[in-house]
């Protein structure tokens, strides 16, 4: 285990630093800029590149481009829904993502406002979305980029440093424990799975929310 941890870690830390967070900066200005995180999250890339941080420069390098890469991707994403939403929605991509979700999306903004930008930072398809939906909604920009903001930072901070401190404390332990591998994966997985539960949860809240107002006189 440790061989090919060290294997995979060593890889990622070869690509240059400046090269690695350019890739997770566009892999998350993708993700909810042209819907690429319907596909591939841009949340696994941000991860993978934390692994190769080696020091406070290159992890506050790493978190501030996520951040910027996250908040101009919302950005790009409200600016699409502004001005070519509504060719967006009735085109073959809008049908491939489904009515259901644009409704969902629309039905959730509606209903929350504001904490609804915030809260679908961290929740599948709402996330990549959501940007597009404000653009088409009356929201204005200067709004939903103060509730955006603060959901972006939180949740790249959370990732890069994630990735940064268990790549860096396996490295320290490899040499001196044998199941280090064993225990950089048992964290890495944890956290995958608080992500995923944390999102369920958040999910069928706002479903029985959204049930229970339809069943409203």
């Amino acid at each position: 285990m440790n061989e090919t941890l060290d294997w995979l870690l060593t890889t990622v830390q070869s690509v240059d630093p400046v090269l690695r967070t350019a890739l997770a900066g566009v892999a998350i200005l993708l993700e909810t800029s042209i819907l690429i995180g319907l596909i591939m999250p841009g949340d696994t890339v941000v991860l993978v590149a934390s692994t190769g941080v080696s020091s406070p420069v290159e992890w506050a390098a790493l978190v501030v481009t996520v951040i910027a890469g996250a908040l101009a991707g919302e950005s790009i994403g409200f600016a699409l829904g502004r001005f070519l939403g509504h060719r967006i929605r009735p085109s073959r991509l809008g049908r491939r993502i489904g009515e259901r979700n644009w409704v969902r999306a629309e039905n959730y903004l509606a209903r929350r406002g504001g904490p609804a930008v915030f809260i679908s930072r961290f929740l599948p398809v709402l996330h990549s979305l959501v940007p597009l939906t404000v653009g088409m909604s009356a929201m204005s920009y200067r709004r939903f980029i103060a509730w955006t903001a603060p959901a972006c930072v939180i949740w790249s901070l959370a990732y890069v440093t994630l990735g940064a401190v268990t790549a860096g404390g396996y490295r320290e332990l490899s040499d001196k424990l044998h199941g280090a591998g064993y225990v950089f994966v048992g964290i890495i997985v944890l956290f995958i799975v608080l992500v995923i539960l944390g999102k369920k949860v958040l999910e069928k809240r706002e479903a029985r929310h959204m049930n229970d107002e339809s069943g409203r006189p």
